[in-house]
């Protein structure tokens, strides 16, 4: 894992950096404003499946001790919080922390300031919960990222998560993507500056498999836009599970 890392240390650094960068503007991002603005068809099809898709995530009853890994700037925090027993939101930029107390409201969320790749679990949760996060873990850290998730989940918890789906047919490219290759892109801020970040995608299909294969058992759907679903660890592949 740490050799894993040092491949990626300069690729991830940058990835932080563009996050931190660009939490004042994520909201803009989110809602289709500004530079984001596609139009209005683009911004009516975006509505639609995020209410689509923040539906699929009630059915999915993400309940109990939650843990959000990339909480960002709240958009999920708060609506997770209001049925989750407890909350502890970990990302690694302070700034979108900081937009994400204000936004969340709330004095008993946990809100830790972390590099995901190196963090550990100091307690078990029911639910990890993570959105447009899996696309920025590198292909060669996909398996020991899933460990990370099982080694906080308490016997009979699973991953609950929410991620973008590459739309061939979609007729308006992102703005903000300068380039994109090989798993990377690269984008720009609103103040000009570029930006290298991991973007994988995946095909709801394709990732059951790969996590079959890591001996976990995922439902998963999608829309032109999203991915979404949930995974559990099966029982007889939890070689470490969290205790309490």
């Amino acid at each position: 894992m740490r050799q894993e890392l040092g491949n990626y240390a300069d690729l991830l650094a940058d990835q932080r950096a563009f996050y931190e960068a660009r939490a004042p503007e994520y909201d803009e991002w989110w809602q289709r404003r500004g530079r984001y603005d596609c139009g209005p068809d683009d911004a009516a099809q975006w509505d639609q499946q995020i209410w689509q898709v923040t539906h699929a995530v009630d059915a999915l009853g993400p309940m109990g001790d939650v843990l959000e890994l990339a909480g960002g700037t709240g958009w999920w925090s708060q609506h997770l919080v209001r049925k989750a027993a407890s909350l502890t939101v970990i990302d690694s930029s302070a700034e979108a922390l900081r937009i994400n107390r204000r936004r969340v409201g709330r004095s008993d969320v946990s809100y830790v300031v972390a590099d995901i790749f190196t963090w550990r679990p100091n307690r078990c949760y029911d639910t990890v919960f993570f959105s447009f996060w899996l696309s920025h873990v590198p292909r060669d850290l996909f398996e020991s990222f899933w460990a990370l998730v099982g080694s906080c989940l308490r016997p009979g918890g699973r991953g609950v998560f929410i991620d973008n789906r590459r739309n061939p047919a979609r007729a308006v490219p992102d703005p903000y993507v300068i380039e994109e290759a090989d798993d990377v892109q690269r984008r720009r801020l609103a103040d000009g500056s570029g930006h290298r970040v991991v973007k994988v995608f995946y095909e709801p299909e394709g990732l059951a498999g790969q996590l079959e294969r890591l001996g976990w058992v995922a439902e998963l759907a999608g829309t032109s836009r999203f991915i979404y679903g949930s995974a559990a660890p099966r029982a007889d592949s939890r070689a470490d599970p969290c205790v309490s």
